[in-house]
């Protein structure tokens, strides 16, 4: 689940744009991100528009639409590149390793957090796990998820991507990693790798008690 910071302001936008006092304009699609999780926070997700961030981030809507398809779009960041990353990370696993130690280090590593970004993550799940319209948005990038567990299963298997084996390997780690969050965020002092690599063991020991 991939931080950063947000989107740049070109000139002829065709949109005004307001820059807080003291703030520069969004540079990055995480800071983007940002700036629209703490609104959604403030206000509500379905009370904030395009508008409201745009005009807080110092950016034009088409600035916006370049970086993200919609308002739906913006508590998940550069969720892309962070799957890209999980890809790569998985990459580097060593064939000899058992594949359920393999992809549950990667489901740990994927969702490791700096103590500074903590903060912005629990405010992006609980919108993403909590908001109706967002958690059946979630549902496409949910699948892209699985997407790069069953493609690995699949490469250590030696079987199709969207066989038996690789798909519910897929299902079955988002459904821990989504149990993992929603204990995390019923505690502001739980640590998500712990709960994660919890969760996995359990798993991996056939749900029997350690």
């Amino acid at each position: 689940m991939p931080k950063g910071k947000g989107v740049f302001r070109v000139a002829g936008d065709g949109a005004a744009t307001t820059t807080r006092p003291g703030r520069r304009p969004a540079t990055t699609k995480d800071e983007l991100s940002r700036i629209g999780l703490q609104l959604f926070t403030e206000r509500g997700f379905d009370a904030t528009t395009v508008d409201d961030i745009v005009a807080t981030a110092g950016i034009g809507r088409r600035t916006f639409f370049r970086y993200f398809d919609s308002k739906n779009d913006l508590p998940w960041g550069d969720f892309d590149l962070q799957l890209r990353k999980m890809r790569e990370y998985l990459d580097t696993l060593p064939d000899d390793m058992p594949l359920m130690q393999a992809l549950s280090v990667a489901v740990v590593e994927f969702n490791r957090l700096p103590p500074e970004e903590v903060p912005h993550h629990r405010k992006r799940m609980r919108l993403l796990l909590t908001v109706p319209t967002l958690v059946a948005h979630s549902t496409l990038r949910y699948q892209a998820w699985r997407d790069v567990v069953a493609e690995y299963a699949s490469r250590r298997l030696g079987v199709p991507p969207d066989g038996l084996a690789p798909s519910t390997i897929s299902q079955v780690l988002l459904g821990v990693a989504l149990a993992a969050y929603e204990q995390w965020l019923r505690d502001d002092d739980a640590d998500l790798s712990e709960l994660l690599a919890e969760a996995l063991q359990l798993l991996n020991r056939g749900f029997t008690p350690p």
